[in-house]
């Protein structure tokens, strides 16, 4: 277990990393709009005592936005008497995330760490795990690495266009909770689009579970049930492809 620092070019991607390296299978574990916490860190101890070499790199602490943001916010969002001017806030300080050219550094941030895990650990094969906001750059990563082994998003948003789609090769496995209406709601269209395209895509719907219902740290949204059967079936699908 390790804090590190990747760098090339002008990116400097602070990152933890857990495994032993003699390890020849790789995760990179992507977090979620949280930054690189506790509970990520923990998630990458728990996948490293599976047997994996994981990375999990820090994404978003260059914005700024991890130093206006606690999980608080999460309480106050789900309070009727605070929901309204909460979101308010939460988009103020999200927008630093939204933009296309954050998304696209994004990408090449997971790209060069991909290339880093595969040239510095020689490994032969790297999944990436991702929740929420990882969840969404899981799926972005399988569009954008065509060696990629697998991917498993829990709770992420997947591209739109089907041309995008398109360019996956690797298989994912993703996880959502009843409750979160809006990925719910745009399953059937994922579904229709990946099998029109031959995609490997299986899913898993938790009833009675909403958003970030793995995040153990946050009694707001954990789901220990849920969380439990979903890390199961991960780690299957991470044997059968790993």
């Amino acid at each position: 277990m390790a804090n590190i620092t990747i760098t090339y070019g002008k990116y400097h991607i602070p990152a933890y990393v857990a495994g032993e390296e003699s390890k020849r299978a790789g995760v990179i574990l992507i977090h979620e709009v949280w930054g690189l916490n506790k509970n990520i860190r923990s998630l990458t101890d728990r996948l490293a005592a599976e047997g994996y070499l994981v990375l999990a790199p820090d994404l978003i602490s260059q914005t700024g936005i991890t130093e206006k943001i606690d999980q608080s916010i999460l309480a106050e969002a789900a309070n009727p008497a605070t929901r309204d001017e909460t979101q308010k806030k939460m988009r103020a300080i999200m927008s630093p995330i939204r933009s296309e050219e954050f998304g696209r550094e994004t990408v090449e941030r997971l790209k060069i760490c991909f290339n880093y895990l595969m040239q510095e650990y020689k490994l032969e094969k790297i999944a990436a795990m991702g929740f929420c906001f990882g969840g969404t750059y899981s799926f972005s990563l399988a569009v954008n690495e065509s060696t990629l082994a697998a991917a498993i998003p829990f709770y992420g948003h997947a591209p739109e266009k089907e041309e995008e789609l398109a360019k996956i090769s690797c298989p994912i496995m993703a996880f959502y909770g009843e409750k979160d209406t809006a990925l719910v709601q745009d399953l059937p269209r994922l579904q229709m689009s990946m099998k029109k395209l031959n995609k490997d895509f299986r899913f898993k719907v938790y009833p009675n579970t909403g958003h970030a219902f793995m995040n153990d740290t946050n009694p707001t949204t954990y789901n220990k049930k849920a969380a439990d059967d979903a890390w199961k079936e991960a780690l299957q699908f991470l044997k059968e492809h790993l």
